[in-house]
């Protein structure tokens, strides 16, 4: 059964930071891009960070870039999130995804439920 599990969201002022971690499991975790995503109320979906599944690239939304670092851990099967800088724009609920990185498993999208990030004085 596959579990993607965010954790680490909060409240926290502005110019904070937090670290968001996300557990995954039931599924070759290594074979899998990972990203983040948030979601503000009354807005899409967005693209926050993605790494790629051997750790070797990584990308990012331009209004994160400088302030916001992902990374993984292959051995633990996590994702981390480290949000540096933090305004109140980034207030938003952020999402853990898995994708498929190879031809064979390409299309294939797992979703966490999100953790609650509020930047706010």
């Amino acid at each position: 059964q596959v579990q993607i599990v965010e954790s680490g969201g909060g409240l926290v002022q502005p110019g904070g930071s937090l670290r968001l971690s996300c557990a995954a499991s039931g599924f070759t975790f290594s074979l899998y891009d990972m990203a983040w995503y948030r979601q503000a109320p009354g807005k899409e979906r967005e693209l926050v960070a993605l790494i790629d599944n051997a750790a070797g690239g990584t990308k990012y939304a331009d209004s994160m870039k400088g302030r916001f670092t992902i990374s993984r851990d292959n051995l633990k099967n996590t994702v981390y999130l480290q949000m540096n800088s933090l305004k109140p724009e980034d207030t938003a609920v952020y999402y853990c995804n898995a994708r498929g990185s190879y031809d064979f498993n390409r299309g294939v999208n797992y979703w966490g439920k999100g953790t609650q990030v509020t930047v706010s004085s």
